[in-house]
């Protein structure tokens, strides 16, 4: 619940903004710290509207996964997020449709094991009748 009132804080906070490009760049950038809080809480609840129904999720080990499977992993006890923290997002609009590219942390424990992350990722955004959703996400792993 929290981080639906977070979503909504967040559009509200964005619309304020003067021009509709930095607004809907305002908006998506909240939206993306939605999703990593919401991940980190495992709330599938708060995700689930984020995305689009035909959302193409690439993860840093080449798994490819389709919304259903990605809310599955969001809410599996195999995997607990303690921290997912953005370092840094730039957004580029183009009229209903927005690349975001950025770099997180992730840290928590995977079946049991701890793991430490940080990932370059690139989301796709589309506007459907003023309503912001992600049709495409994909993550590399940084390595050095």
């Amino acid at each position: 619940m929290k981080v639906a009132w977070l979503v909504a804080l967040a559009i509200l906070a964005g619309s304020a903004r003067a021009g509709p490009r930095d607004s809907a760049e305002s908006i998506i950038l909240a939206l993306e710290i939605a999703w990593n809080r919401a991940v980190q809480q495992r709330d599938g609840r708060a995700v689930e509207p984020l995305l689009g129904n035909e959302l193409i999720y690439i993860d840093y080990d080449g798994t490819v996964m389709n919304k259903g499977q990605y809310m599955a992993s969001v809410k599996s006890s195999a995997l607990h997020a303690e921290q997912v923290t953005n370092e840094s997002m730039k957004v580029r609009v183009h009229g209903a449709s927005a690349v975001v590219v950025g770099v997180y942390r992730e840290k928590g424990t995977k079946r049991g094991k701890p793991y430490l992350h940080r990932e370059r990722f690139v989301d796709t955004w589309l506007n459907r009748n003023g309503v912001w959703v992600c049709v495409a996400s994909q993550s590399t792993l940084i390595t050095h």
